[in-house]
C-alpha cells in the first residue's frame, strides 16, 4: 500500500500548536483528464518544509516511463513580473489552494507541471533541485537580469539557495562574490567556483569584498540575499550606481531599513519567490547541457 507523510495537528501548552509527522496508507490516485501520476523515488527538505511543520486520461505521454522533476509551485505560467493571478497562485504542499506535497509514493498531478529531469541527475539530486533552482535561477536570470562578466554578491552561503544561485551564477561566467559565517564554508565555495568572500560575523566585511573586487570592475552589480538584517547598509558601500538587491527571504527579522544612501544611489530592491513554469522550465534545459550537480547536505 502506498504512503504518505501526513502533517497532523496537535495541540500543546496554551498558545502552543506544533504539527506531527504521520506515516499513513492511502490508494494510488486515480488521475484525471490531462493529469498524470508519478512514482517519486525522493523529495527534498528545506527550511520552508520547518515553517510548515510549525504551522505556519493523458494526452502527453512522451515523459512516461522517465524520471521527471515537479513545478514547486502552482498557478503561475509565464509572466515574467508575477503570477497572473495571484489568488490561484500557491506553493505545492503545505497551502490550503494546494496541499498535496511530495512526500508520499505517489502524486497525481497535471502533466504540464512535469518536466523530464536532466540524465546527469540522481533522484535525491533531481529532488533537491526544483524549488532551490527555480528560485536561484529567477533571482539570478530574472530579477537581477545578470550578464557575463559582472559581479554578483550572494550571502549566507549556508544557505540551500545561495548554494544553488554560486553555482548557477559561476556556470553563467559571472564573478561570485559570497559571505558566511564560517571559514569552512567560504572554502567550500570558492571550491564551487566563488571568486572570494568575507565572514559576515566581522564588522566591515564589506571591505574585505571590497579589496577582493577586480580593478577592472570595482563595484559589486547584484546582490542576492536571504537574511535581510542590515543588508541594505552594507550592500550600498559595494554597490554601483543603479544596482539591485534581490531579496528572497529575510531569515535574520521580518523587516528591514532602507536608507538614504540607497535612494541617492539610485539603488533598486526587488523580492523574488520562485517562479513561473516557463522560468522552472528554462532553468532545467540550463543545468542539463552543463552537467550541474546541487549540493546535497544529507539524505535519510
Amino acid at each position: 500500500m502506498p504512503r504518505v507523510l501526513h502533517l497532523g495537528q496537535a495541540v500543546g501548552k496554551p498558545g502552543e500548536v506544533y504539527y506531527l509527522l504521520q506515516l499513513k496508507e492511502v490508494e494510488i490516485p486515480v488521475p484525471g483528464d490531462n493529469e498524470v501520476v508519478v512514482r517519486l523515488k525522493a523529495a527534498a527538505l528545506n527550511h520552508r518544509a520547518l515553517i510548515a511543520g510549525l504551522g505556519r486520461g493523458v494526452n502527453d505521454r512522451s515523459l512516461l516511463g522517465r524520471n521527471v522533476l515537479l513545478t514547486p509551485m502552482r498557478g503561475w505560467i509565464s509572466d515574467p513580473a508575477s503570477p497572473e493571478d495571484p489568488k490561484k497562485w500557491s506553493i505545492t504542499g503545505s497551502t490550503r489552494l494546494h496541499n498535496v506535497g511530495t512526500a508520499q509514493d505517489y502524486v497525481c498531478v497535471h502533466q504540464d507541471e512535469v518536466v523530464q529531469a536532466p540524465k546527469h541527475l540522481s533522484a535525491v539530486e533531481g529532488a533537491a533541485l526544483p524549488l532551490v533552482g527555480l528560485t536561484a535561477w529567477r533571482a539570478l536570470s530574472t530579477t537581477a537580469a545578470v550578464q557575463p562578466g559582472q559581479n554578483v554578491l550572494i550571502t549566507g552561503i549556508g544557505d540551500g539557495v545561495a548554494i544553488t544561485a554560486l553555482q548557477f551564477g559561476a556556470a553563467m561566467g559571472l564573478n561570485v562574490f559570497v559571505t558566511s559565517g564560517s571559514q569552512e564554508k567560504l572554502d567550500r565555495a570558492r571550491s564551487l567556483g566563488a571568486q572570494g568572500g568575507a565572514i559576515y560575523k566581522e564588522e566591515k566585511w564589506e571591505a574585505d569584498i571590497c579589496q577582493q573586487l577586480p580593478s577592472s570592475r570595482p563595484y559589486i552589480d547584484a546582490v542576492i540575499d536571504g537574511a535581510g538584517g542590515n543588508i541594505v547598509s552594507k550592500a550600498v558601500k559595494l554597490l554601483k550606481p543603479g544596482g539591485v538587491i534581490v531579496q528572497y527571504g529575510m531569515t535574520v527579522a521580518p523587516k528591514m531599513n532602507w536608507t538614504m544612501p540607497a535612494v541617492l544611489l539610485n539603488a533598486e530592491l526587488k523580492g523574488t519567490t520562485m517562479g513561473s513554469r516557463q522560468e522552472f522550465r528554462d532553468m532545467v534545459a540550463f543545468v542539463d547541457p552543463k552537467g550541474i550537480r546541487l549540493v546535497i547536505s544529507r539524505t535519510v
